[in-house]
């Protein structure tokens, strides 16, 4: 089973984002081993906007699991329609690859290492999302996408 892990930088605050992604990774479980590490964010009034995303990397980094192929949620990268989003994961899937990483940023972005890692970056448009809601995309489109490869019905 291919396992999928979700990197966030931020924690959901908001009840309504937690019963959102609670209820996609209830309906993700059947196709794929699910976890969501999140990482704290650091303010960068603190100790400046390097810093703080220099910090922030480490914890991303030491979450992704190191055999994992890295995908780097990004504005300003490739898009990909839902159906080439299964394609690319059945690709991966089928390719040997049994552990897959999504990295959701902080609000001011990532520190060059983690873009570094990143065996892909993904963007999901041009339009700003929240990162909260950023998260709950990346858990709709994955379910819509194994719904897709399995050609079973998604209701909408």
């Amino acid at each position: 089973m291919l396992r999928i892990t979700v990197v966030a930088v931020g924690k959901l605050k908001e009840r309504f984002w937690t019963q959102a992604c609670d209820e996609y990774l209830k309906r993700l479980r059947p196709y794929a081993s699910m976890q969501v590490v999140e990482v704290p964010d650091v303010d960068p009034s603190q100790q400046g906007a390097d810093a703080a995303l220099a910090r922030e990397a480490e914890g991303i980094l030491r979450a992704v699991p190191d055999d994992a192929f890295a995908v780097l949620l990004a504005i300003r990268a490739r898009e990909l329609s839902s159906e080439q989003l299964a394609a690319k994961l059945d690709d991966l899937a089928l390719g040997g690859t049994s552990s897959i990483a999504f990295i959701i940023g902080g609000s001011h972005g990532v520190a060059p290492a983690v873009a570094a890692r990143a065996n892909m970056q993904l963007s999901f448009g041009p339009i700003t999302l929240p990162h909260n809601l950023a998260r709950v995309v990346l858990l709709e489109q994955l379910y819509r996408a194994f719904k897709i490869t399995r050609g079973e019905p998604y209701h909408k």
